[in-house]
């Protein structure tokens, strides 16, 4: 046993021993955040693939009074365009379910028929191809989601952007948090820094011996702290369901994971270092 300068209890290391559990806390909580906030990127940027590989792709055709002769005239034209990769008919009994939520039931209303387009190339102009099925089946009306899907594409840029904003945020916190836990442990250890100083160690090596074991609790935390976030993305995954991207491991970010308890590591051992260097050279 050993007494602080209040002349309290203090068990040899207990005071260290905090410290370093308040380290690898703070790093794990660090790593969370950081890792939701890559998968929020990762997420943000699959879903607009998706969206401009899919509704950017999509044109729909309505033709109004859909005789069966009208139809066959627009699925005829539509098939004759080189754009058209594929044209296909919405089945009317489609329409009405998806007609039922906002509309009831649909039985007695005039509905217009539907074509679904999908383009062989994106930047096919869709109002040539609404004139050329106006001219084989008249009334027809083209319709695009291109600047619905730039909308989209403006939001996903800007939620990736913060998303991105929030790890810079998160690191820069991360390393606040280190040199406080760095001195938090330098106090710890205050007599065990001032004995090897005397001794004649050289700073670096002071400052190198606790750096590694530093460095060593930063990855400690980070890894839990990216288990604990994996864990928590894969039941947000879950629970979505159909509106998130299927995560595999193929379109998992793994460097950019196995990047985050890495990079604790590295500001841990840079803090340590640099924290004990400095006060190191204060000491008479």
């Amino acid at each position: 046993m050993r007494r602080d300068a209040g002349g309290r209890g203090d068990p040899i290391g207990l005071r260290g021993a905090l410290a370093d559990r308040l380290l690898v806390a703070l790093i794990a909580a660090m790593a969370l955040f950081a890792t939701c906030a890559l998968a929020g990127h990762e997420a943000v940027s699959q879903l607009a693939k998706r969206w401009q590989q899919g509704a950017n792709a999509a044109v729909t055709v309505q033709i109004p009074n859909p005789t069966p002769a009208r139809m066959e005239a627009a699925l005829g034209a539509l098939r004759a365009l080189p754009v058209v990769r594929e044209a296909q008919a919405v089945d009317p009994g489609r329409m009405a379910e998806l007609l039922r939520p906002w509309l009831g039931d649909v039985a007695g209303l005039p509905l217009p028929g539907v074509i679904e387009l999908r383009l062989a190339d994106l930047a096919a102009d869709p109002v040539l191809i609404g004139d050329r099925v106006a001219e084989a089946v008249p009334g027809a009306v083209t319709e695009a989601h291109g600047v619905f899907v730039a909308r989209l594409a403006a939001l996903a840029r800007a939620l990736s952007a913060a998303a991105l904003a929030a790890m810079l945020l998160v690191a820069v916190v991360g390393a606040c948090v280190v040199v406080l836990a760095v001195r938090a442990g330098i106090a710890a250890r205050r007599d065990s820094v001032m004995v090897l100083h005397m001794l004649g160690a050289p700073d670096r090596d002071i400052a190198g011996r606790f750096a590694r074991r530093t460095a060593w609790l930063a990855l400690s935390g980070g890894l839990l702290g990216v288990a604990l976030a994996v864990g928590v993305v894969w039941v947000l995954v879950q629970l979505a369901g159909p509106m998130l991207p299927d995560i595999t491991t193929e379109n998992l970010p793994l460097l950019g994971l196995a990047a985050i308890p890495v990079s604790a590591a590295l500001i841990a051992w840079v803090a340590t270092v640099a924290s004990i260097l400095l006060w190191l050279r204060r000491l008479p």
